[in-house]
């Protein structure tokens, strides 16, 4: 059966997906969730494709109301769920009867969180993507009062049982501790911070709040210094380039950055600690850590075979509900590296 999701509060919460693979050789950015990791774990636990559109709540509290039963999960940071008033698990699919409220709150430990429903969301796409892009004027932001169509469901996905804790789906939780670590690569312009380099990985920098979805920017010190006085015209930048402005802070550009830039670029963060920076408050302190690309592709294995296992296990938790027909055929491996830095995250230590 078809419903509607009714937004009763979301002042920060937008529709998303994992972003405009085709945007960039348009000239547009990626966007997308900002924690892929998290976004794609949601998706995985209700049986979507990975880049299904799914909400990303940032920072403030959110109520929505389903029309009828549905399927849900919330990753992404520590926050309060609550369905009809009952707390439940993150990180777990989780049943809502037609007419209840869910309501994510008390977002700690990190910045968004990710609903995703069993059946995902019907709404506007822009090549191939729901993701916003503020610079066009294409929005999926929500609204109180508003009401988002779902996607025909195959079949019921509720069940009684969703929410009880009934199968360890053993989902790889990430965690930002006090000092989060970010993965780097060597940049292309690296060579002109000769002898000063090394900087970003001897002390921690901090989130200042001028951070946002174009990109975050970092105090803290001391900084690289270029001895280079070429002038640098503006070229393509991958996500996750670091680059050293003129001033006293560094720049980490995110999914929401320009196709380019003209800064020099030191280093480039891999694209699983975006995930990190996608959920670093301001204020929250980051120490870089310098990697080579061989480690970095080792890491991005393991991080999609995590992700892989994750879907056979949830496949079998549905086929033992009488669920496995509705699970999505050939999307498990649908990727989106291409347009960002090399992937790190090592599923062992998160």
């Amino acid at each position: 059966m078809t419903g509607t999701l009714i937004v009763e509060a979301a002042p920060m919460a937008i529709i998303t997906d994992l972003g405009r693979t085709r945007g960039p050789r348009f000239g547009l950015p990626a966007n997308g969730a900002l924690d892929q990791y998290s976004a794609r774990v949601a998706n995985i636990l209700v049986g979507n494709a990975e880049h299904d559109p799914l909400i990303e709540v940032t920072a403030s509290d959110a109520r929505f109301t389903v029309t009828a039963d549905a399927l849900v999960s919330v990753t992404g940071a520590d926050a309060e769920l609550r369905i009809g008033g009952e707390l439940k698990p993150m990180w777990e699919p989780v049943t809502v009867r037609a007419g209840q409220t869910i309501s994510v709150s008390d977002i700690t430990a990190g910045l968004r969180c990710y609903l995703a429903l069993h059946g995902s969301f019907e709404v506007e796409r822009l090549l191939d993507s729901c993701a916003p892009d503020p610079a066009m004027g294409f929005s999926s932001a929500l609204i109180a009062g508003a009401s988002v169509p779902l996607r025909r469901s195959a079949g019921a996905a509720a069940n009684d049982h969703w929410g009880h804790s009934l199968f360890n789906l053993r989902v790889l939780r990430p965690h930002i501790g006090e000092v989060a670590q970010v993965d780097v690569i060597d940049g292309p312009d690296i060579a002109e911070f000769s002898g000063t380099a090394d900087r970003l990985f001897q002390d921690t920098f901090t989130v200042t709040d001028k951070s946002n979805h174009v990109g975050l920017r970092l105090s803290g010190g001391p900084l690289p210094v270029r001895t280079s006085r070429t002038e640098k015209l503006s070229r393509a930048v991958p996500i996750g380039a670091l680059e050293v402005p003129p001033g006293d802070e560094l720049l980490i550009l995110h999914r929401g950055r320009g196709v380019t830039a003209g800064y020099p670029v030191l280093g480039v963060v891999t694209s699983t600690s975006l995930d990190v920076l996608g959920q670093a408050r301001p204020g929250q302190r980051i120490s870089l850590r310098r990697i080579d690309a061989e480690q970095a592709i080792s890491h991005a294995r393991a991080w999609r075979a995590e992700l892989s296992a994750l879907r056979e296990r949830v496949a079998l938790a549905f086929s033992s509900l009488g669920l496995a027909a509705h699970l999505p055929s050939g999307s498990a491996h649908r990727a989106t590296a291409g347009d960002g830095a090399v992937a790190s995250r090592d599923p062992t230590s998160r």
